[in-house]
């Protein structure tokens, strides 16, 4: 669940209030940059892990010095660098958490490919050329080589991200936005899904901020969601689905 927060104090109220709605709680820039590594001891005091979402993009000594830092910061599971970045950056990202922190304490390291927000003509207008799916898959092909767990990667590119990077590799899914009156909200976001259709094609964890920070009533817009993310583990698993308990959201 993201913290989409510029204030520690707001941001701790609502974690504590979902606490039990949430696998984990996502700190991005905003709300690190307003408040620093303190945001991260007192999240990860309330029981979920910290996805902490701050998208290092640097030369790779600089990147390995942040990997570190970061591989530190108490309840933190999940890190990422920026794929663009380059082989070099990446491997220096790998090679920096693998001497941060013992194996079975060490969070995962994932690369983020192209952000949810662009669409082929933003990505022309950056000089880049093909489509998002296509250099998001490239960029999740080099993440691997790079020796990384994982990608951040919109719900459109999720199968492709699969079949090329096998069954191992997770697939970090922000770009959620549920059904509301019969259409999905985008927000600023270009490449979405619902929670159902992301899981379906084979999502590891997804990530939900503001259809649920901004909800009227954000309890039961998450416990909505964890039914939809229920059903849909269901139908892959191919079982009946279960209501879903406390913390099971990814």
């Amino acid at each position: 669940m993201a913290l989409d927060f510029g204030r520690l104090d707001e941001a701790f109220r609502f974690a504590r209030r979902m606490a039990g709605f949430a696998g984990m709680f996502k700190i991005n820039t905003h709300l690190f940059t307003a408040a620093g590594p303190e945001s991260v001891r007192r999240i990860a005091a309330l029981g979920p892990g910290v996805f902490l979402d701050l998208k290092f993009h640097d030369i790779p000594n600089t990147v390995g010095g942040a990997v570190t830092a970061a591989a530190l910061l108490p309840g933190v599971q999940l890190l990422n660098v920026h794929a663009t970045g380059g082989l070099a950056m990446m491997r220096a990202a790998a090679k920096a958490l693998a001497g941060a922190s013992p194996r079975a304490r060490r969070p995962k390291l994932l690369a983020v490919t192209i952000l949810t927000s662009l669409d082929r003509v933003a990505l022309r207008q950056a000089g880049i050329t093909g489509t998002p799916g296509g250099r998001a898959v490239s960029l999740a092909r080099l993440a691997k080589r790079a020796g990384l767990d994982g990608v951040v990667a919109s719900p459109q590119e999720i199968r492709q991200i699969r079949r090329a990077c096998g069954r191992k590799f997770l697939i970090v899914v922000p770009g959620v936005r549920p059904l509301a009156g019969g259409r999905t909200r985008r927000d600023d976001q270009a490449r979405v899904s619902t929670p159902g259709e992301a899981i379906r094609a084979g999502a590891d964890y997804l990530v939900v901020g503001r259809p649920i920070t901004a909800a009227p009533d954000p309890e039961a817009a998450a416990r909505a969601i964890l039914e939809e993310i229920a059903a849909a583990l269901a139908l892959r698993r191919g079982r009946p689905a279960r209501p879903p308990g406390a913390g099971r959201s990814k």
